[in-house]
């Protein structure tokens, strides 16, 4: 007898795999009757734990394998909560059948939450990794914004000369040059945008990519914040010029 696995089970019966159930089915010629279908497990990496087949110790050592050494033994906790306990107890049963201290073993002992603990840790330098690149990019980009609201102060010097002499206020040049600055960063926040949108329609490396709706306006807020803030210099260097000074400029 033998208990498959659903990938198991959807290949040999199609559909929901069910069909397979009471059926014989051969494993290097030898006849095993399929019992039941394991709870499905997923994948764990590039391992689909639904695609196994379990059968008896002996049944296996005798028709399949023989009597060599065993590769592997599946533990399986009473509970979420007993894991940690199953390893240490696994790991002292071992190390006193092979003879080894705990310290020093022949075997390696993992659990579906080592696992997850190093998939987590992965993920978190990963993400660090993409916000270091993210904030650079954005340094560069508000460094971009800067230089071109300095360009435009410059060769608007006489503009804002003639704003100040009939009257405009130090508030008025500031929020002109900032709202321009805005609307500089959120042209480009929208481009961005854009791009990540197109490009999710595609695979890359086997991977589908998924937009999340919440980053398209964090995309615009952060366009926003880094016009406001590489703005304020061009702005306030513009609020800053003297009237006379700026109408003489060529």
């Amino acid at each position: 007898m033998a208990l498959v696995g659903e990938t198991v089970a959807e290949d040999l019966a199609g559909g929901n795999g069910r069909a397979v159930v009471g059926e014989v089915v051969q494993a290097n010629g030898i006849d095993y009757t399929v019992v039941g279908i394991l709870t499905a497990k997923g994948s764990t990496g590039p391992q689909d734990q639904d695609d196994r087949v379990l059968a008896p110790l002996t049944a296996v050592q005798d028709t399949l394998t023989g009597y060599g050494d065993i590769g592997s033994i599946s533990v399986r906790a009473t509970s979420a909560d007993t894991v940690t306990d199953a390893t240490s107890e696994v790991t002292s049963i071992l190390a006193a059948r092979h003879r080894v201290s705990a310290a020093s073993p022949d075997f390696t002992v993992s659990s579906a939450s080592s696992i997850l603990t190093a998939a987590t840790s992965s993920n978190r330098t990963f993400t660090v990794l993409l916000a270091s690149v993210a904030a650079i990019s954005l340094l560069v980009g508000g460094i971009g914004v800067m230089n071109i609201m300095l360009v435009t102060v410059t060769e608007r010097t006489r503009e804002i000369g003639i704003r100040k002499a009939i009257g405009a206020r130090r508030g008025d040049i500031i929020g002109q040059f900032l709202m321009e600055a805005v609307l500089l960063s959120v042209l480009g926040g929208a481009l961005g945008v854009a791009v990540g949108l197109l490009g999710s329609r595609f695979e890359i490396v086997g991977v589908q990519p998924v937009v999340a709706p919440y980053s398209v306006g964090l995309a615009f807020g952060v366009a926003v914040v880094t016009g406001l803030f590489f703005g304020l210099y061009p702005a306030g260097r513009a609020a800053s010029l003297r009237p006379i000074d700026a109408l003489r400029h060529e």
